[in-house]
């Protein structure tokens, strides 16, 4: 079954259909949020929220654009509000005190992988920080949208399309952050 008889499906009321719909899509709108919000439990809010709302509103999807791209836009809607939001409220930081001193719980996580190499790891590890830092000196717009394009692999167009802008839109939006991104990684560029 392709995707517009599944949608047509799930329109009539097939819980089946939906719940394909559902497994088609649920690791990128995962993906994607988790690399918009950098918090998992935000994204696992915005994942929930998303699909309730495909559910709640699919009977109002009129095939004008892709699913794929009505999706993203709830998503990304939804993560734009996340941000707004932890922009009112306070965010707990990663850099706590405690009796031995000023400790970064990131660094209480093991890491799995198989390559131990210290001299990589503390490469790895400034590399990581510093795209950090470009990604929080991007406006919440830029930053998705250098995420969808680096993260998720996608187009302009369909970026335009998920923001409700131009291509052209989108990609002088691309250009900005990619030019915030490269100043902050300068000596690794």
């Amino acid at each position: 079954m392709d995707e517009a008889a599944l949608i047509r499906a799930a329109q009539a009321g097939d819980d089946g259909a939906f719940e394909r719909l559902v497994r088609q899509y649920d690791q990128n709108v995962l993906r994607l949020a988790m690399n918009l919000l950098r918090n998992p439990e935000d994204a696992n809010d915005v994942y929930q929220e998303a699909f309730l709302r495909v559910y709640r509103n699919l009977n109002s999807f009129r095939f004008d654009c892709s699913f794929h791209t009505w999706l993203y836009r709830i998503v990304t809607n939804l993560c734009l509000d996340h941000l707004r939001k932890r922009k009112v409220r306070k965010t707990e930081s990663a850099v706590v005190e405690t009796e031995e001193g000023t400790v970064d719980r990131l660094d209480s996580v093991v890491e799995q992988r198989a390559d131990g190499d210290p001299q990589r790891a503390l490469l790895s590890s400034e590399l990581r920080e510093k795209i950090q830092a470009a990604l929080g000196q991007m406006t919440p717009r830029e930053r998705m949208v250098f995420e969808m394009r680096h993260y998720q692999g996608m187009r302009l167009r369909a970026i335009g399309e998920v923001l409700g802008t131009t291509e052209e839109a989108a990609k002088n939006c691309l250009f900005r952050a990619t030019q915030k991104m490269r100043t902050a990684l300068g000596e690794y560029v």
